[in-house]
């Protein structure tokens, strides 16, 4: 951790490339386990470059407007049609599930998304700073959702397995930076237990 800290790579950073480490290593399993965070490194590094690249300039649409790629480098058609299809997933799935807390969550995300989605296109300098704000807060919604109907005993087993994954590398990673990543891997397999898509800017 200290040495992706020396590079200056933001803390984000660093947690997608782990979390996407896991999720290779998970896809092919090998025979001997991840014994540090040194496996991430090349991860890490590459979405650091992604990261610094989509900082740099920005990115015209198709009509001529231009994106503020601070947080994105994709253009405005790629960010309409990555809203869109979040929108028709979160209804759908909301219209498919049994009426509860999730369902009720879901077409209130889909609604509010509409709304994001109207706000985008309607601006004449697209802030895509204001709209990740906007979807980080929709997620946090949804994830408070997923917690609040897993059933309790399925969600321990969860945290067991997750503490399980992590404890090779425990001693590598700071507290702080452990909290996060075991918090990440938690949703992560909780988004994919409800089929809930990811709507952050990054999933563009």
């Amino acid at each position: 951790m200290e040495a992706w800290k020396e590079q200056g790579i933001p803390l984000h950073i660093v947690l997608r490339g782990v979390e996407k480490s896991f999720d290779s290593y998970e896809a092919r399993p090998r025979k001997r386990t991840m014994k540090t965070l040194f496996y991430c490194q090349e991860e890490v590094e590459a979405q650091y470059a992604e990261w610094v690249e989509a900082r740099v300039g920005s990115s015209p649409s198709a009509d001529g407007r231009e994106v503020d790629s601070d947080k994105t480098p994709f253009s405005f058609d790629a960010i309409s049609e990555h809203l869109k299809r979040n929108r028709d997933t979160l209804s759908e799935l909301a219209n498919t599930r049994q009426q509860d807390d999730l369902s009720e969550t879901l077409s209130r995300a889909a609604a509010l998304l509409g709304e994001i989605e109207a706000d985008f296109v309607s601006d004449a300098r697209l802030d895509t700073r204001k709209l990740e704000d906007s979807l980080t807060g929709l997620e946090r919604m949804l994830n408070d959702s997923m917690l609040s109907v897993v059933n309790a005993t399925a969600l321990t087993a969860l945290k067991n397995e997750i503490k399980d994954q992590l404890k090779p590398y425990r001693s590598h990673m700071e507290t702080a930076v452990y909290n996060q990543t075991f918090n990440n891997l938690l949703l992560k397999r909780l988004r994919e237990q409800f089929a809930v898509p990811r709507l952050s800017l990054f999933y563009v």
